[in-house]
């Protein structure tokens, strides 16, 4: 059966526009009948205005009329050229949009043909690198929110009593209020931008015959007065509580590993919603489409694949795979870009990463080239460029990594603003794309900073003398399990994949910065150090690759019996804390004299 369809559409379409249905063989071998139709599209109701009566499909809105009966194969839009697959361009649109809406469907059809630009995009909010502290009211913490703002960063704390926190920190701190012992306190907007966190909240340990307002006994870190805990427990507050608060920011901070959002990690295998997206929306005549080989991984694992015939017929020239739209974006504010394990075949692809949910927009691009076998390509979010139907867009908003909406892999013809892919080759491809992980840049420092305590360890570790530890090791059991609780809330940062440093310090005290230092791991130093200095050695420890995922205990050298002074005409020179956290080791946490002293069972 031939038909023909004559329409007339007002500006600032073409004053006439006709396409001839005619009988021939559709590139896929198929006819646009209900037989070939998509079986999701046959199952679902056509919106309105769309009547559906046995094998046709009516529209009628204004001055347009639109009769489609069963027909045979493609529609040849201009004589001379190869058919064009309008049963395949139908089944595109429906993939990505659902069933499509009368009006939405012509203005896509006429605008891709015509070749006409869409609406300009909106603009993205940048508020990427906060520095969130946790419990910046307390000695360390508000110490550690000074050293952040004399270097210029954008800080953020998280309180539980704002006028507390405008009291000691003044009227223009950025903060929130919340609870980490509540969960339903640490609304995700909290931490939205946040890309470091420095934690200093502690259960509150004070002398069972009262303290000042400020607390000057506990402070002073001296002098001994017999300890209990006030308020919440160590429970509540050390395990809890960060048990919450890892959860609250970890999307946000970041994980080592990076984010996988395609492919197998577990033993389990995490897909993407891709479809084909080829040249067929702009009346060629490629074709593609997105396999998964249970096998074909470089170690025999799953790999999805991307294969296809390319080809310039009807000034086409491109075919891709695209997501659809993900229900929720991805925030992947915490990484530097996309990681690709792919098996390359030498010729030069695309990534499409798009932050917007319009259909037709801008793509944030980068292009990459392959060589024969596996390989792992990185793509830096900086790297990406703006492009919209191969023209780069000068005015376009900032990249929100925040806010990724759907991804897309290309193999084209053509590159950007007029140039053309050079290793582009008509005919059959094939990518095979084992995962797509978002990753941290090296080197990799700490973006989780954890103030605890020397002695976590120590309650439970046989053979040590009781008498000659500090009064939390002895009165562990007596204050609630305290350093128990503090070493689980430990374990759950070095198990949270986030890199992280934990600093462990012996008795603080009101003391000034500057006296010589000894760091040292294994958790078996007593002894005492100033608040100001261990706030110095957070801050740094964010700064050093060589703090990334340690452990440490930190004391001075001066003894309890010495009071420590610095003369402020003659202050001690500044520390170079790299120096210290170079001696650190890996997986060195005290732990393991518990591990060597179990009996098994």
């Amino acid at each position: 059966m031939e038909c023909c369809y004559s329409f007339k559409l007002s500006s600032p379409y073409p004053s006439s526009f006709i396409l001839n249905l005619q009988g021939s063989s559709s590139p896929v071998g198929g006819k646009l009948s209900r037989n070939s139709m998509h079986p999701r599209l046959l199952s679902s109701p056509l919106p309105k205005p769309f009547l559906q009566i046995d094998d046709r499909l009516q529209y009628q809105q204004k001055s347009a009329f639109f009769t489609l009966k069963t027909y045979r194969g493609p529609i040849l839009a201009e004589t001379g050229r190869q058919g064009w697959d309008f049963g395949r361009f139908f089944k595109t649109l429906y993939f990505f949009n659902g069933p499509p809406s009368p009006a939405k469907f012509f203005e896509f059809l006429v605008e891709g043909l015509s070749n006409q630009s869409s609406s300009e995009p909106k603009s993205a909010m940048d508020s990427s690198g906060i520095v969130l502290v946790v419990g910046a009211t307390g000695g360390v913490g508000k110490r550690i929110v000074d050293i952040l703002r004399k270097k210029g960063q954008q800080v953020r704390v998280l309180v539980r009593s704002e006028e507390k926190a405008r009291r000691i920190l003044g009227s223009g701190i950025d903060l929130v209020v919340g609870d980490i012992t509540k969960e339903s306190t640490l609304v995700p907007e909290y931490f939205k931008g946040v890309k470091k966190v420095f934690n200093a909240a502690s259960v509150i340990v004070g002398p069972k015959e009262g303290d000042t307002p400020e607390r000057a006994k506990y402070s002073q870190g001296i002098k001994f007065f017999e300890p209990e805990i006030k308020g919440d427990s160590p429970e509540m507050v050390e395990y809890v509580g960060m048990k919450n608060l890892l959860n609250a920011v970890k999307g946000n901070v970041g994980l080592r590993s990076g984010k996988l959002l395609f492919g197998c990690e577990d033993n389990s295998f995490k897909d993407l919603p891709w479809g084909a997206l080829d040249d067929v929306v702009m009346g060629g005549v490629s074709e593609s489409n997105f396999q998964i080989d249970t096998t074909g991984g470089e170690n025999g694992g799953p790999t999805g694949i991307f294969k296809g015939v390319v080809s310039t017929a009807n000034n086409g020239g491109f075919t891709s795979i695209r997501t659809r739209n993900f229900s929720t974006p991805e925030n992947l504010s915490a990484y530097d870009g996309l990681e690709l394990c792919l098996k390359g075949d030498g010729r030069r692809y695309k990534l499409i990463v798009r932050t917007s949910r319009d259909w037709d927009t801008v793509g944030y691009t980068a292009s990459f080239d392959t060589v024969e076998g596996w390989q792992s390509i990185r793509l830096p979010f900086s790297s990406l460029r703006p492009i919209f139907r191969a023209r780069t867009v000068s005015d376009a908003p900032p990249f929100d990594q925040s806010n990724i909406v759907s991804l897309q892999l290309m193999f084209s013809k053509f590159e950007y603003d007029g140039k053309l892919n050079p290793t582009f080759i008509e005919g059959p491809f094939q990518l095979p794309l084992s995962s797509i992980r978002a990753f941290i840049n090296d080197p990799i420092t700490p973006r989780f900073v954890h103030v605890s305590s020397a002695g976590v360890t120590r309650p439970d570790r046989p053979g040590l003398d009781l008498s000659k530890q500090p009064p939390a090791v002895r009165l562990n059991k007596e204050l609630d399990f305290i350093l128990t609780f503090k070493l689980k809330g430990e374990d759950l940062i070095r198990e949270s994949g986030m890199p992280y440093a934990i600093v462990r310090p012996c008795a603080l005290t009101e003391e000034p910065a500057g006296a010589d230092l000894i760091f040292d791991q294994g958790d078996n130093i007593t002894g005492k150090i100033s608040r100001e200095e261990v706030a110095r050695i957070c801050v740094a420890a964010t700064e050093s690759p060589y703090a990334c995922d340690k452990t440490f205990e930190v004391k001075s050298v001066i003894p309890f019996s010495e009071p420590f002074t610095v003369d402020p005409e003659n202050p001690p020179p500044e520390k170079d804390y790299n120096e210290y956290f170079k001696t650190l080791k890996d997986g060195v946490t005290g732990k393991e004299y518990l591990e060597r002293s179990a009996v098994p069972v």
